[in-house]
């Protein structure tokens, strides 16, 4: 790995002062993220304030050849923000403004180390949310560099359908302006959902403008046991194709309800679970729930409790979203080695079916979870990333989720994203074609691979 230039270390000490840090600690906190991948630091850690700060630090580093990796607060899974060539890693949690709320048209627009909570904060008083909720507090800027989506996406969408325009500052300095705020437009190409999921390879976002929702009249939330995953996975399908507008649906095996009443001392049923919430109207709200609760009652769904108090439910999904690191306590000192496929709704039940038979096969403990109501599911492989055998199972049983999600006509990520982890599957999932356009726009954006090098394009064999 080459040292970082000379010229390079003044001019960003001389221009940043104490917010460039070359540092060990600081660039450890940087080379890594929350995934099983072994941390591969930066040479040096920019924080960023300003899009001016941007602009200044990828001038630097393009006419010093030096890589460029943005960082916003490192809870991705899949490597996203590890230098594998080394470089600076540029933080922008720093850049945590709300720039603008506009109430009456429904969108705000915010600096990219902004928060979900920060803006939804922000929002309390204009009857408007931002739905979007991957779980972690993740900066709205790596949200939509990941395409992002969560618990909310069966009603609200993901980020891909959130995302209205950006501030983009390009691998050559130039900053570019995408979208807007009209609800529609004819315009060129889209450029805002061709940026939407690009994992900072083609430029970093440094200010988007977002998507706002009115807070439903009124929301409530259930848990419903069942028999079996089979029974759960096939309630949530019946649902979807009878066309019950719930906002979520999350589906949780015994191992991870074991795992989320020892981490978030709840006294949760351990078996299979649903966790529901419907928003509307209070009419429609109690109709949602009532047809839903027949449907599982029919595939022997039972103990349907309620949570219709503000603070039930917030302690409800607050189990849920703790169910990642619920499941890693299990094993202690373990890291995930995960998984998030996506499958057409109708395949779902088939293919957590046989994914179950995969889990039979291997020794290592593996938790099932996730966003069923469109289709999507986790597995949690606990690993020790220095135990070969736990590795090479783990690399098994993804590879084995992976094929078969793509064989559905699935995807290998409905929501992590490519990163390092997940390269190999790219050209398998959309051909080598796509993956030969998705070059020419990397070389056309960055002809000499500075932005985030290494991350979602295959190597070139």
């Amino acid at each position: 790995m080459p040292f970082l230039p000379a010229p390079l270390i003044d001019a960003l000490h001389n221009h940043f002062g104490q917010r460039f840090s070359r540092g060990e600690s600081a660039c450890l906190q940087h080379g890594r993220d929350e995934s099983v991948h072994l941390p591969q630091p930066p040479q040096g850690v920019v924080m960023a304030e300003s899009t001016e700060d941007i602009v200044l630090t990828m001038q630097l580093c393009a006419a010093h050849g030096v890589p460029l990796i943005p960082y916003g607060v490192g809870s991705s899974v899949e490597g996203h923000v590890l230098a594998p060539e080394g470089g600076i890693s540029l933080d922008l949690s720093g850049m945590n403004k709300i720039l603008a709320i506009h109430a009456e048209d429904g969108d705000a627009t915010v600096q990219a180390g902004v928060t979900r909570k920060q803006l939804n904060d922000a929002l309390k008083g204009t009857g408007l949310f931002f739905p979007i909720d991957p779980g972690a507090d993740a900066t709205l800027g790596g949200m939509a560099a990941t395409r992002a989506s969560g618990t909310n996406a069966v009603r609200y969408g993901t980020m891909r359908d959130s995302v209205m325009a950006t501030t983009t500052v390009l691998a050559d300095g130039r900053l570019m302006k995408t979208g807007g705020r009209a609800r529609k437009s004819s315009a060129g190409y889209d450029l805002t959902r061709l940026l939407v999921g690009s994992e900072g390879t083609l430029g970093i976002i440094s200010e988007l403008t977002v998507k706002l929702y009115p807070i439903p009249e009124a929301i409530s939330a259930a848990v419903c046991t069942f028999p079996s995953i089979e029974a759960a996975v096939q309630t949530v399908i019946l649902t979807i194709q009878l066309g019950v507008p719930v906002a979520r649906i999350e589906l949780l095996d015994t191992l991870s309800l074991k795992a989320i009443n020892l981490f978030s001392k709840t006294t949760l049923a351990e078996a299979p679970t649903l966790f529901f919430e419907f928003h509307g109207s209070p009419a429609s709200a109690t109709e949602q729930a009532e047809t839903v609760q027949a449907i599982a009652a029919d595939l022997g769904g039972a103990n349907f409790e309620w949570a219709s108090r503000p603070e039930d439910r917030s302690r409800l999904w607050q189990a849920r979203h703790d169910a990642y690191f619920a499941c890693l306590q299990l094993k202690p000192g373990c890291r995930s080695f995960p998984t998030d496929v996506c499958v057409p709704i109708s395949r779902l039940a088939e293919c957590i079916a046989a994914t179950y038979e995969d889990i039979a096969e291997v020794s290592i403990p593996i938790a099932l979870f996730g966003h069923v109501g469109d289709g999507n599911f986790h597995l949690i492989v606990m690993v020790d990333p220095a135990n070969a055998k736990e590795m090479a199972e783990a690399d098994w049983i993804s590879q084995r989720v992976v094929e078969r999600a793509i064989a559905m006509e699935g995807t290998c990520t409905g929501e992590h994203g490519i990163g390092l982890g997940k390269r190999k599957y790219l050209a398998r999932e959309h051909g080598e074609v796509a993956v030969d356009v998705m070059r020419a726009l990397k070389a056309a954006l960055d002809p000499h691979n500075r932005l985030n090098p290494g991350k979602i394009l295959p190597p070139l064999s």
